[in-house]
């Protein structure tokens, strides 16, 4: 007869769920918005787009990155099927400056399947997480600033007052092809992620970025808190955030 064995299952923390909101706003500056935002009911997709600013259609330009994202399938691989959505918008849009002009869009957008976010951008809409009340920074902006400060030419504490703070170096429409980047966090219970156009990134520093999170209450709460600081910090451009929490079952 065999000796009796005891099995201790592993136990297996639940996933958590994933509630959010967004806003977008024109600021008080400028007088048309041309950032569009797409939010997901279901928790799965999420995305800011920012229009090129001084360009004959921005709005037009961010609002076809939205309709290319919120095409995609919920079950394909994100990774590639972000990319895949961000250069389908690319050549739309880089079709209609054959006949509109110039027109571009920079974009940021998450993808969550099995508590696991998939990040994709171009151009300096920003992507941040928040976990035990840290906040991290998880997109790299492509502008000239950037690469200024990669290489050591000027400081991190130099680009908010740069000449040059806003000129991106890649903007989905601006040429036949564009490079998407892309990033995967895996998630956990009481993670915060903060989706935002450079329009809230102008006005507010990282430090009061990460008060913010840490303070709301909610995905909707964090938006509107976030939104009244860039308007109140002036918000010489159009504006716009999506908040998404994981929280526990």
């Amino acid at each position: 007869m065999s000796k009796a064995t005891t099995v201790i299952p592993r136990i297996v923390p639940a996933q958590p769920v994933f509630s959010g909101a967004g806003l977008t706003h024109v600021g008080v500056v400028r007088e048309k918005n041309e950032d569009s935002i797409l939010t997901d009911p279901t928790g799965v997709l999420w995305a800011v787009a920012d229009g090129m600013g001084g360009y004959s259609f921005g709005d037009v330009a961010s609002d076809m990155v939205i309709d290319a994202l919120s095409e995609l399938s919920d079950d394909g691989l994100a990774g590639p099927s972000l990319q895949a959505a961000l250069r389908d918008a690319n050549a739309r849009i880089y079709r209609e400056t054959q006949t509109r002009g110039s027109m571009g869009s920079t974009a940021v957008a998450l993808m969550i399947q099995n508590a696991i976010a998939t990040i994709a951008w171009v151009g300096d809409c920003r992507a941040y997480l928040q976990r035990a009340g840290a906040l991290r920074l998880l997109t790299h902006d492509h502008t000239v600033v950037q690469d200024m400060v990669d290489r050591a030419l000027i400081g991190q504490e130099e680009t908010r007052n740069h000449p040059e703070r806003h000129v991106v170096t890649r903007a989905i429409g601006h040429m036949a092809e564009v490079e998407v980047d892309t990033t995967v966090v895996p998630l956990v219970p009481d993670d915060r992620l903060m989706l935002c156009s450079d329009g809230l990134t102008g006005c507010l520093s990282d430090q009061d970025i990460a008060q913010h999170m840490a303070r709301a209450g909610s995905p909707k709460m964090l938006c509107t808190t976030l939104l009244a600081a860039a308007l109140e910090a002036g918000a010489t451009d159009n504006v716009s955030v999506v908040a998404v929490f994981a929280e526990r079952r």
